[in-house]
């Protein structure tokens, strides 16, 4: 029981990270239709830059809380400013070409991105500082929570529940919507359709760039490819909670995370990363639009 409780808190955290990361996925998909395979090296770009920052804040804001906030700001504007520039210069080009041409492009701009990052940050590990003190919380049982996952599930709280505000009480959220069900008649309505997308790309790579230094803190080690691998979970966890759908992706990136975790911490810990692939087989053959996705018929 000792070992379930922890590795739950372990994978609540971990799915924490995901959710924040599909949630991108999902905004892009449900708006454009496409999937942005670049969106895990933005994660990348965010650890980068709270690395890189962090001496700076240091000595701003001595405070170690203050320096974790100031840090994660910085990083997601830094990745919302990225994913307006990759969205304008990669994307918007090829908005009425077809869908592949996109998707090769999108591959494209992650390889840019990534080998891009080898050249620039350097092809060894770097290691990430530590923002908080050492912090260790009992929870009775013999279960503690470290103040990095502590931090990570309140940070990851905060963001869901600003992105819903922003989503459901905005104007911008009001127009995502429209644009999302029927591009053509919201820009009949008046929709702006060129800010909204570039508005939805750096909603979703602000909270990548969050999820960067989050993960970050938790390996406690960077590197220019860091972003791959849970950049394609969190794909996954989209996919399995509906891909286009914002509530689907937190929940399937926080069920992927327990999975991963609970499994992972059994015998299955040799196949941990395959985890996700084998969700990912199974969801696509018995329920190919995800668990909180709908079946829409499309017109040949």
């Amino acid at each position: 029981m000792h070992e379930f409780l922890q590795q739950l808190i372990n994978g609540l955290s971990l799915g924490a990270i995901y959710a924040l990361i599909a949630l991108g996925y999902s905004m892009v998909y449900g708006l454009l239709k496409f999937i942005n395979f670049a969106h895990g090296d933005v994660l990348m770009i965010g650890a980068f830059a709270g690395y890189y920052a962090t001496p700076i804040i240091r000595q701003l804001f001595p405070d170690p809380w203050m320096t974790t906030a100031a840090v994660l700001i910085w990083a997601m504007v830094v990745c919302a400013v990225l994913g307006v520039i990759i969205e304008r210069l990669a994307y918007r080009p090829l908005r009425n070409q077809p869908k592949l041409a996109v998707l090769i492009t999108s591959i494209g701009v992650s390889l840019l991105l990534s080998y891009g990052g080898q050249i620039v940050f350097g092809v060894n590990q770097k290691a990430f500082p530590d923002l908080l003190p050492p912090i260790r919380i009992a929870l009775g049982e013999g279960v503690t929570i470290s103040g990095n996952h502590l931090l990570v599930m309140v940070v990851t709280l905060i963001l869901l529940i600003g992105l819903r505000e922003v989503v459901l009480r905005t104007r911008f959220g009001l127009a995502l919507r429209a644009l999302s069900q029927n591009r053509d008649a919201a820009a009949l309505m008046g929709v702006n359709s060129n800010a909204v997308i570039a508005l939805t790309f750096a909603v979703g790579s602000a909270l990548a760039g969050a999820a960067g230094v989050l993960y970050a803190m938790n390996i406690h080690s960077i590197e220019p490819l860091m972003g791959t691998l849970p950049g394609i979970k969190a794909f996954v966890a989209a996919v399995l909670g509906g891909i286009g759908s914002l509530p689907g992706a937190a929940i399937g990136g926080l069920l992927l995370g327990l999975s991963e975790c609970l499994l992972g911490g059994s015998f299955l810990s040799s196949y941990r990363d395959a985890i996700a692939f084998g969700i990912l087989i199974v969801i696509l053959l018995i329920r190919p639009s995800g668990l909180f996705g709908s079946s829409a018929a499309e017109k040949v």
